[in-house]
């Protein structure tokens, strides 16, 4: 009987569970690999990389300028609101000031003259005049303040009148007393005192009469009369402001 050959290749049966824990070792390797490239990845791909690029990086810091200087200027911004504020609420105050300064100032030559303060001795004298417009109409309100030296030491009587200079149909023109209030008013407003007395009334411009200037005109019962002008526009304004000229 002849010998025959061992054969060349041989088949060997694998052990199972072997070979699933070998399949299980090479799928668990490919997972972790897989995880390393994406880190690698992102990694390279992100601005904290090596390979970052200069313009992205030029613009982070650009951005981050920017934000502190917006910070600046909202606090810069905060500090300009508060000073205004405070310099309009400055404002506010020296007005006030102002205001009673010039009050004062105004009542004591008023009462200066009243007691004959310095060298001249006027005696009868239109301190001021005030106007003031009823509603919308041609109607005024007249107010003048008429003042006697006290060292005189005596009442003094009369009456005052007004009369108006301005404009009618182009040429100058003066109103009268008589114009402006009606015969009804006589001679003018009378007066009576010792010290100092307001006289008021009211007197009506004609349809597109344009006013200038007041002639006031105090004639006492004794002594001569005292002629006073003053401007239209000073009469419209606060009473400290618009002493009468003589």
């Amino acid at each position: 009987m002849p010998i025959r050959p061992p054969p060349r290749y041989v088949v060997r049966t694998e052990d199972e569970p072997q070979a699933r824990r070998r399949r299980r070792l090479y799928v668990a390797l490919a997972w972790l690999l897989s995880l390393i490239v994406v880190g690698v990845g992102v990694y390279f791909a992100t601005d904290r990389g090596p390979l970052a690029s200069p313009d992205r990086a030029a613009k982070q810091q650009l951005q981050a300028q920017n934000a502190t200087l917006k910070q600046k200027v909202a606090t810069l911004t905060r500090s300009l609101q508060v000073s205004q504020v405070a310099a309009q609420s400055l404002q506010k105050t020296l007005a006030g000031r102002q205001e009673k300064i010039n009050g004062l100032r105004s009542d004591l030559a008023f009462y200066s003259h009243l007691i004959g303060g310095g060298a001249q001795h006027h005696g009868l004298r239109v301190q001021n005049v005030h106007l003031s417009r009823v509603g919308e109409s041609r109607a005024w309100n007249f107010t003048v303040t008429l003042t006697h030296n006290v060292r005189r030491g005596r009442k003094v009587t009369g009456r005052v009148s007004v009369a108006v200079e301005g404009i009618l149909d182009g040429k100058l023109k003066r109103l009268s007393w008589n114009e402006l209030v009606g015969k009804a008013q006589g001679d003018g407003v009378a007066f009576d005192f010792r010290y100092f007395q307001q006289v008021r009334g009211t007197l009506m411009l004609p349809a597109g009469f344009t006013p200038n200037r007041l002639r006031i005109q105090a004639n006492p019962a004794h002594g001569k009369s005292v002629v006073s002008n003053v401007d239209w526009s000073a009469a419209l304004k606060p009473v400290e402001e618009n002493e009468a000229q003589q």
